[in-house]
């Protein structure tokens, strides 16, 4: 079986996810900046929404690069602490997705060491700040060494489907000792040439689709303000995509 990843930062799309066939959520905030982390109200909301999905909870202090201050290290790791101790249903998985770099693109090791320990017996994935790493390879061992249990990543390319070959390398170098997530431009149609030609057994989608504003249109027209906030839509969680996705990898997998 291919496990499922979906991304999103609506609480009102967990349950959608959940019910139509993911494995996993990452949850996120601000995904329109790139990823942030949710509040501990955001994820204790998803918490209460959730049956059996496992939930893996960004842990990113800011937008821009990932070469944290020992400040912004010290909030994130209170975050982890924060959210571990949240109450979940006891069928939820919880994880930590977290990334952090020396400014020369190397793994950042004392910064992800410390985020691991803090999490103690929670999983932790890192991001796909691997992909800025010079030698992946080298990235990826040290990872393991740090206990570091699954990566998210292109292979360094803009998409995963362009990145195949590397993934495919990643998987082989990997040898089980750490789990190969690939992510960045996956969808329905082309998930299954990705799934045989790289080996991975994990992939990650964000299926967001515009929907329209709950706002009355007159009231944002009014206000340059308004405008200045509210577009006229917003990105929810689709249900659709998420079902079309775990069809097909179902398909795969029956043919495999």
């Amino acid at each position: 079986m291919t496990l499922l990843e979906v991304c999103l930062d609506d609480v009102d799309g967990a349950p959608v996810a959940e019910a139509a066939g993911a494995d996993r959520l990452e949850l996120c905030a601000a995904l329109g900046d790139g990823g942030i982390t949710p509040s501990a109200g955001t994820v204790a909301a998803v918490f209460d929404r959730v049956h059996r999905v496992g939930v893996q909870v960004l842990v990113r202090q800011r937008p821009g690069d990932f070469v944290y201050s020992s400040a912004e290290l010290e909030a994130m790791a209170a975050d982890i602490r924060m959210i571990r101790a949240l109450p979940r249903p006891a069928a939820v998985r919880l994880g930590f997705v977290v990334g952090a770099l020396m400014p020369d693109g190397t793994i950042d090791r004392a910064a992800t060491e410390r985020l691991v320990a803090v999490a103690r017996d929670v999983p932790v994935t890192f991001h796909k700040a691997f992909d800025q790493t010079p030698d992946q390879f080298a990235a990826l061992d040290q990872l393991v060494d740090l206990g570091v249990e699954r990566v998210l990543t292109s292979g360094g390319a803009a998409s995963a489907s362009e990145g195949s070959a590397r993934l495919a390398a990643l998987v082989s170098h990997a040898s089980g000792r750490i789990a190969v997530l690939a992510g960045g431009g996956v969808r329905p149609d082309n998930v299954e040439a990705l799934v045989r030609t790289t080996g991975v057994r994990e992939v990650h989608l964000r299926p967001g689709a515009a929907v329209p504003s709950a706002a009355i249109a007159s009231t944002i027209d009014a206000s340059p303000t308004a405008r200045s906030y509210d577009s006229g839509h917003r990105i929810a969680t689709s249900g659709v995509l998420v079902a079309r996705m775990r069809a097909v990898l179902d398909h795969t997998m029956a043919c495999a």
